[in-house]
């Protein structure tokens, strides 16, 4: 067995089968020709055995929405190992070399991911950081608010050809939740195509367009699967992203969407903790909402990730960080910011708290507080006090979510 090299391009079909035969699919070469564009080889680690690819992950290079920024985030994929080479040691070794390159070559402050079990990544250094709700709901006399005059109108379509609007309207709210991550135009090729064997029995995709006053300003993409038990329409409606810039799209997007004739439910993977539909709908618990686990962080680069967000309120504190896989992060950093920006630099005065790497990645997006942490045990406040000042600055206004696989 080799030693994980870079792969070349051309390998990737070879990748997809072992990622086919890890997560238990067929290989489809149309899935393949969707993914091989947004494929980055350079930032990839592949370990054969013999002529057969055993063990695999990759990162794309993304810029990520954090509390008041924009940082460069290695957006970790692609992880698998052959179903005949596990507890070899092979996950580890590729997660360790992965995190060494992006702190010393890459430089980005953070890495992030979504998991195919939690329990896998928290050993690597991975804290979950934005979580999300699992929404399906029984639309049946499920009631809005009334429409108001400014509402707008509604277009649908398919999504081909309105790329260009999409994007503008994602990166316009993108600016204020955490966890979403820039999409160029590789990403949202990726994002809106509709391979019919990933469809699940359902509908192709459609784009549901709202127009305010000033043009474009809140899009849905959605599908819709049939349902006739005994004759009677118990259709679904199946959500993927729904974003806008004013109440009143939103509203008429979800007003659309929770009555489309002949359906009597609706599911809706990626709702934030804060989703506005909690608090619209008469009846919220027809809504249905588990709660999942979405974004997981890792800090690479303690100092430059905690510079790099913006913190809700004043904060001058020192935490004494443990990082067994990155030692440089290991250590006491004062952190001095606010909304307007922050510092971050290594210091030996006495630290007002203390976690390991794992913690700080799920503080980083604002989704959970130092004061619920501590009371895991895996925050520890030294100096009395530390607590009450630092939970406020680390909270934000918006709640952080994902918004896609990746």
């Amino acid at each position: 067995m080799t030693d994980a090299v870079v792969p070349r391009a051309e390998d990737f079909d070879e990748i997809g089968a072992l990622l086919a035969l890890a997560f238990h699919n067929d290989p489809d070469p149309e899935v393949h020709e969707v993914e091989r564009p947004i494929f980055e080889p350079d930032r990839s680690l592949l370990v054969r055995d013999g002529r057969t690819a055993v063990a695999h992950a990759a990162a794309f290079g993304r810029d990520l929405t954090v509390p008041g920024a924009q940082v460069p985030a290695a957006h970790v994929s692609m992880v698998a190992v052959a179903p005949t080479h596990r507890r070899r040691g092979l996950l580890s070794g590729l997660m360790r070399r992965q995190l060494r390159e992006i702190h010393d070559a890459r430089r980005e402050p953070v890495a992030v991911l979504l998991a195919s079990e939690g329990r896998i990544y928290p050993r690597f250094g991975y804290g979950s950081a934005a979580q999300r709700l699992v929404l399906s709901a029984d639309t049946t006399g499920l009631r809005l608010p009334a429409p108001t005059p400014a509402e707008g109108t509604l277009r649908l379509d398919r999504p081909a050809g309105h790329a260009d609007e999409l994007a503008r309207v994602y990166e316009r709210a993108r600016a204020d939740r955490p966890g979403w991550s820039r999409r160029d135009e590789r990403w949202w090729a990726y994002v809106l195509a509709d391979v019919k064997s990933r469809r699940g029995g359902a509908t192709e995709r459609r784009v549901l367009l709202h127009d305010g006053p000033d043009g474009l300003d809140g899009y849905a993409l959605y599908r819709t699967r049939e349902d006739w038990p005994g004759d009677i329409p118990r259709g679904e409606v199946q959500v993927g992203e729904v974003v806008a810039h004013t109440p009143e799209a939103y509203l008429a997007l979800w007003r659309f969407l929770l009555s489309v004739d002949l359906t009597r439910r609706l599911s809706f993977p990626v709702a934030a903790l804060d989703e506005p539909l909690l608090r619209l709908v008469d009846e919220p618990r027809q809504l249905a909402p588990v709660l999942a686990d979405g974004l997981w962080v890792r800090v690479v680069d303690v100092p430059a990730a905690l510079a790099a967000r913006r913190y809700a309120a004043d904060v001058d504190v020192v935490v004494e960080v443990g990082d067994d896989l990155l030692p440089e992060n290991t250590g006491r950093w004062r952190l001095v910011g606010g909304p307007d920006g922050a510092e971050c630099a290594p210091t030996t005065a006495p630290a007002g708290l203390a976690c390991d790497i794992r913690t700080l990645g799920e503080l980083y997006l604002g989704g959970a507080t130092p004061a619920a942490l501590a009371a895991t045990g895996r925050v520890r406040e030294l100096t009395p006090g530390t607590l009450t000042r630092l939970t406020p600055a680390f909270t934000w206004h918006r709640s952080p979510v994902p918004m896609e696989n990746f």
